[in-house]
């Protein structure tokens, strides 16, 4: 669920069928099905499709720190608002995971809203998908303790995504939440007997770990040792399958067409924001890194510039990729980067005016996280409940 899952999104999973007792992380064979966005052929259709009275369930969430941005408006949210009408979905936003890292303690609560507001006026339909704040549900935490209680400490020291940042700040300026974060994202996912999971390139690992840890409990404590317990038995979590976004949906910086768009870039230049105003976007794609090569072209690997503004304008323009070649091959950077302004401005500006009719009226905002975290919570303590009596806790009466 960074998720990012969350790419909440951000959010992760285990290996289903066979525990050999080692992990198989960054290995694309270790998961087992990957389900994908794009419309199924009519021969997937029964096995990817959910059925209409029992619909698949999705969870995904973004953190609220920085500001929300193009990669996370086409790598999650505009997904997400395909995902509600097809799947029963839960979309969070996770400030639990924002302060692993050192933040702004006044800022927080805002960026939060800020951030629901956001899902809603991107599409996001609070009819049709759960919408609350990750900390409005207690259960997250109390899942990550007992999780934390099997997950042994060699799993995470394996966390790419920890190393990198460990190194970069130091080991006096790093908590143990960086370290053990996988865990609550984890806990995020398990908690809601998620079949899916949409999931990056940069989370693949922590879904593998998601559904080891998932299996793992499942061994341990499931089974017959949770039926002497007085429980029903089977398994305690399922195991869910990650949800592969769309080829394409990948949106670099840009600054650097090879590095990724992203919220903690130090440069507010390497990125569009989904709130940013008119004449800033105007700035950003006049100033943005392009090459000397004439026309306009996707797919060369001497062009990473080119390839990333001709995808973040078929993206929002909604053209294929063939129209977009036949509008833009002959142009030259002026030209194009006047017209790539236009359609940003043109595409966002609806969003950006919902967004202040939504943070205008706090009171509706408020029972849209409120009616959410009720419906979290009656899924999360269901299971929750059940995992303290597979691990043998005396419950209160």
């Amino acid at each position: 669920m960074g998720v990012g899952v969350l790419s909440s999104s951000y959010y992760p999973r285990f290996s289903p069928s066979l525990w050999c007792g080692r992990l198989r992380y960054l290995k694309p064979s270790c998961i087992r099905c990957c389900t994908t966005l794009s419309v199924p052929t009519s021969s997937d259709t029964q096995s990817q499709t959910p059925s209409p009275s029992v619909k698949k369930r999705v969870v995904s969430g973004v953190q609220p720190t920085g500001s929300i941005h193009l990669g996370n408006y086409f790598g999650a949210i505009k997904n997400w608002v395909a995902l509600q009408n097809t799947y029963d979905t839960l979309f969070f936003i996770v400030d639990l995971h924002a302060i692993t890292l050192p933040y702004d303690v006044q800022q927080l609560s805002k960026a939060t809203k800020s951030t629901a507001a956001i899902y809603l006026a991107c599409g996001v339909d609070p009819s049709k998908a759960s919408v609350f704040v990750q900390s409005h549900v207690r259960a997250h935490v109390e899942l990550m303790w007992l999780l934390s209680s099997t997950t042994p400490i060699g799993w995470l020291n394996k966390m790419i995504q920890f190393k990198e940042k460990s190194r970069k700040a130091g080991d006096e300026e790093v908590g143990v939440a960086l370290l053990t974060y996988p865990v609550l994202m984890a806990s995020d996912i398990l908690l809601y007997q998620s079949d899916l999971v949409p999931v990056g390139e940069d989370q693949k690992q922590h879904l593998e770990l998601t559904r080891d840890l998932a299996e793992r409990v499942n061994n341990l404590y499931g089974g017959r040792k949770w039926k002497k317990l007085g429980g029903r038995g089977g398994t305690i979590f399922k195991v869910p399958e990650p949800l592969i976004p769309p080829a394409g949906a990948r949106i670099m910086s840009l600054t650097d067409g090879l590095s990724k768009m992203s919220k903690s870039a130090p440069s507010d230049q390497s990125r569009i924001n989904i709130l940013d105003s008119k004449e800033l976007i105007a700035n950003k794609i006049k100033r943005c890194k392009t090459d000397s090569f004439p026309s306009m072209e996707f797919d060369n690997s001497e062009r990473p510039e080119c390839n990333n503004l001709l995808s973040i304008y078929q993206l929002i323009s909604g053209k294929t990729k063939e129209e977009v070649v036949q509008e833009c091959q002959n142009m030259n950077w002026g030209t194009f980067k006047s017209l790539l302004t236009d359609a940003l401005i043109d595409h966002l500006h609806p969003i950006q005016v919902r967004y202040e009719e939504i943070m205008s009226d706090s009171g509706y905002l408020d029972e849209v996280l409120a009616d959410g975290a009720k419906t979290a919570t009656e899924i999360a303590d269901a299971t929750l409940h059940n995992v303290y009596q597979a691990m043998g806790f005396c419950r209160r009466k």
